[in-house]
Formats: C-alpha cells, sequence, structure tokens
C-alpha cells in the first residue's frame, strides 16, 4: 500500500497562493483519503519563492512562477511585525 500525495495551487494570484496537500492511498481501484487536508498560504515575496522551490516539485512551482512573474511582488515584512 503506497501513500500518494495530492497538491492542489487554490488562490492562486500575483501576490499570493494558497496549498492543499492530501494524502490517498488506493484499494481495490479507490482512492481513499487519509489524514488531515495540510494548507499554507504564501506570499510572491523573495524568501516564500525560495521556500516553494525547495518543497514542491518543479512542474507545480514553474506553474505558480508563472503567475508570479520573474520578480516578487510582496515587501518582506520587517523584523517584529
Amino acid at each position: 500500500m503506497e501513500i500518494k500525495e495530492k497538491i492542489t495551487l487554490d488562490m492562486l494570484t500575483s501576490d499570493s497562493v494558497s496549498i492543499l496537500k492530501q494524502q490517498y492511498i488506493t484499494i481495490d481501484g479507490t482512492d481513499i483519503k487519509v489524514g488531515d487536508n495540510i494548507r499554507n498560504a504564501y506570499m510572491n515575496t523573495q524568501t516564500d519563492r525560495e521556500y516553494l522551490q525547495k518543497v514542491l516539485p518543479e512542474d507545480y512551482y514553474n506553474a505558480v512562477l508563472a503567475v508570479w512573474g520573474d520578480a516578487p511582488t510582496v515587501t518582506e515584512p520587517a523584523e517584529g511585525e
């Protein structure tokens, strides 16, 4: 039995993206969801771009960048904010 992960890019705009991760197992040809949904939001900052490049498969990362473009659109928050 193998656990598969489904990734959904949700609410993708030029400034942010929400990423939904769900895990499934296949029993008798039917996908059955296991565990809880994991949802995280990311802003189009340099820091989040670098993080997403590390944690997303390349095709999903490229899809985000296709909307976000070549440069961050959100300024990094100052320390303490």
